[in-house]
């Protein structure tokens, strides 16, 4: 697969994700007080070169100069949080970053789109003990929302590193630990499979409608079908519940779109989705690298695939 077409879906797929207006998120519309759509514009396009890095790395995985658990995802994680943190203030991306990095290395390792969801779990299951150090560091770096602390291997404990030392705990046994709270690490287990089931269904809405309903349409079916893990972490797992209750009340007509952002921001960012808008980013990178262009009809931007 070619480089730069691989980076320029992976950088593109967010980006479109930031600029459609979703409901509860930063859009090219509505922004939050510690977070703006220019947060993601600067975060999303600081991150190529660590992107490029992580080709290079791929390729020579495939060609038997590095093993896999040479591969060093966990330090190309942190470097990409760098990256982002060094242009904006924020933390825009990170669950994307660490949903984008095995999968663009997958893309390179793989014969095609779909034998790289495997490639990408064989180098999270391969990975080694300092991948995850290097992970930690990038979650210290992004200061995420709603990290719990005073836990096992707590991340903001010193101690955490002679933890996962001590213990062998690599990215998989991470991910398996921290699945129930954060839908990144699942997806990491299971090969991508929200994700790329959410491409399918964009795949399809986008010959039925205009490219900015067809991803509300299908982020919308999305908190109606999961539990967003980052608004259960800030606002605790009630919220959550009833952002899917509402979701699926817009999937019924009960409520409109409109009716439903409103209710998504009536607590300021509580109940922003995170975890889902990050699934979104990467299905958009998918449906990009699967040929997305787009066309004006109508005085409206189309998703077209040929």
């Amino acid at each position: 697969m070619k480089r730069f077409k691989l980076l320029r879906a992976f950088i593109l797929g967010p980006l479109l994700e930031a600029t459609v207006p979703k409901p509860g998120n930063v859009n090219r519309y509505r922004d939050f007080d510690d977070l703006t759509f220019y947060n993601f514009l600067f975060a999303d396009t600081a991150v190529i070169g660590v992107y490029y890095e992580a080709v290079k790395a791929a390729e020579l995985l495939r060609k038997g100069i590095l093993e896999f658990r040479e591969a060093g995802i966990g330090e190309l994680i942190k470097r990409a949080v760098q990256a982002s943190r060094e242009a904006q203030d924020a933390n825009p991306n990170f669950g994307v970053i660490a949903l984008s990095v095995p999968l663009v290395m997958g893309m390179v390792l793989g014969r095609n789109m779909l034998d790289a969801r495997e490639k990408a779990r064989l180098l999270i299951e391969e990975s080694t003990v300092r991948d995850s150090m290097e992970f930690y560091r990038a979650i210290r770096i992004a200061n995420p929302k709603g990290i719990p602390s005073g836990v096992k291997y707590d991340v903001y404990s010193d101690d955490s590193f002679k933890e996962l030392f001590q213990d062998g705990i690599n990215l998989a046994r991470l991910a398996e630990m921290s699945c129930e709270r954060e839908l990144i690490f699942c997806e990491w287990l299971n090969g991508y499979e929200l994700s790329y089931r959410t491409f399918g269904r964009l795949y399809e809405l986008i010959r039925e409608l205009p490219l900015e309903d067809a991803v509300v349409r299908a982020f919308i079916e999305l908190l109606a079908e999961k539990e967003d893990t980052l608004i259960a972490r800030k606002a605790e797992e009630e919220e959550a519940r009833l952002v899917k209750g509402k979701a699926g009340e817009v999937l019924k007509g009960r409520l409109s779109v409109g009716e439903f952002d409103a209710f998504m921001r009536e607590k300021d960012d509580l109940r922003n989705p995170g975890s889902l808008a990050d699934i979104m980013a990467v299905s958009l990178s998918l449906l990009v690298l699967r040929g997305l262009r787009m066309e004006i009809r109508n005085g409206k931007a189309w998703g077209i695939i040929r």
